[in-house]
């Protein structure tokens, strides 16, 4: 889409809104089930934490080896038909995870089915973010990619401010078959949506190099984003069990207010990296949530550990935006897909691989244990954040053909 051809604001923000709502619909359900998972597995199923954290961590793994392929895609094929797939397919991993609660099977078998269950949901959300950024992206042109990032991202935590509190009530209600079938049913009604908003805009048809020439550009701010995954991953897979392990009230709250923390953060401040660079408020936000990492580690009661997770919702909500607009800045229009689907793996491989491996230490050392280690993991990210800085131009994508 040339410049001239880019909506004015108002109707801009219009359809951003739209694009917003939707995936805020569409991630209830990554977010309906995420604090019952390892409840599940350990309690129902009478499985280790270890598998418990891999039934949380392995949706997103299977995204770290597909999203930047559906970038790819996305680039070719149009935003809005990808995300209209990922869609399809967060329906078809939902209905296979409630076969997990069928009396027949065994805790192994269940196990099974819920895992492939999770690994399809995880390649529908790969799909549909990447259809959702992309389509986004494409409206808003470079000057409003960094509103773009800001907006999908407080659509997909607000869905977990909503989803977390609401999926531990509907299986209070109707057990974890009633929150797959809630789950099942949120993409359709996304999907009804998408049809009120405009057509996807033309699919440009350029050369496009592989994930591996956008490489350079990508992998210092996707670390960092990396780094700052573990804290967020570390929350979602155990500050429910923390909860219960502390005989603290209130389960779901936690998850819950580092989604209102993230929403917070991200409707003060989702102008500042267009307004002063990604790096300066990534920075600022990696202190933050390392704050709120260590505070979760030393939490004596639920309220030490509520204010934990606020702060950290705080400091995550604005890395990943800030960073993808220093990545946006780094590629030609006709790349974006690609690279925002390969710099997201990053994002991926952080939330697939905390929870597994941190559940295998936590027996030892208690459920606060992973918060030291995500606290850690954000002041790693500083670091990272700063050596992104120091060479902003380095590995840029020279296009290979014009863009649309």
């Amino acid at each position: 889409m040339s410049p001239t051809s880019l909506p004015d604001d108002r109707t801009f923000k219009r359809r951003l809104m739209g694009i917003a709502i939707t995936l805020f619909l569409t991630y209830l359900t990554v977010a309906l089930p995420l604090p019952i998972l390892t409840v599940f597995v350990t309690q129902h199923l009478g499985l280790s934490n270890s598998l418990g954290g891999l039934s949380v961590g392995i949706a997103f793994l299977s995204t770290i080896f597909t999203r930047p392929y559906f970038g790819s895609f996305a680039d070719k094929h149009g935003a809005r038909y990808t995300l209209g797939w990922g869609m399809l397919l967060y329906v078809s991993g939902c209905l296979v995870c409630l076969m997990a609660v069928v009396p027949s099977l065994s805790s192994l078998q269940a196990y099974s089915v819920l895992l492939a269950g999770r690994l399809i949901i995880g390649v529908g959300e790969s799909m549909a973010m990447v259809g959702g950024v992309a389509w986004g992206l494409a409206m808003a042109g470079p000057q409003r990619s960094g509103r773009v990032l800001g907006w999908v991202g407080m659509a997909l935590y607000g869905a977990f401010a909503v989803g977390s509190p609401l999926g531990v009530w509907i299986d209070g209600q109707a057990g974890f078959a009633g929150v797959m079938l809630v789950s099942a049913v949120m993409p359709v009604v996304g999907f009804i949506l998408t049809r009120f908003i405009r057509k996807d805009v033309p699919v440009p048809h350029s050369e496009r190099p592989s994930l591996f020439a956008v490489l350079p550009s990508i992998w210092k701010p996707g670390t960092a984003v990396m780094l700052q995954g573990i804290g967020f991953a570390a929350i979602g897979a155990f500050i429910a069990p923390l909860f219960i392990a502390n005989h603290w009230q209130h389960v779901g709250l936690g998850l819950s207010v580092f989604g209102i923390g993230f929403v917070i953060s991200r409707l003060l401040f989702s102008h500042l990296p267009d307004r002063i660079g990604g790096f300066k408020v990534a920075y600022i936000s990696l202190m933050v949530e390392a704050l709120g990492q260590y505070v979760l580690w030393a939490a004596s009661n639920q309220w030490l550990a509520l204010v934990g997770a606020l702060l950290t919702g705080l400091g995550c909500s604005m890395i990943f935006p800030s960073m993808g607009l220093e990545v946006v800045k780094r590629v030609p229009a006709h790349l974006r897909g690609t690279a925002m689907g390969g710099f997201s793996a990053f994002q991926d491989l952080a939330y697939g691989l905390t929870g597994p491996l941190i559940g295998l230490v936590v027996g030892g050392f208690g459920y606060s244990f992973s918060f030291l280690i995500g606290g850690i993991a954000a002041t790693l990210g500083l670091a990272m954040v700063l050596a992104a800085a120091k060479e902003p131009e380095r590995g840029k994508v020279k296009s290979a053909g014009k863009a649309g």
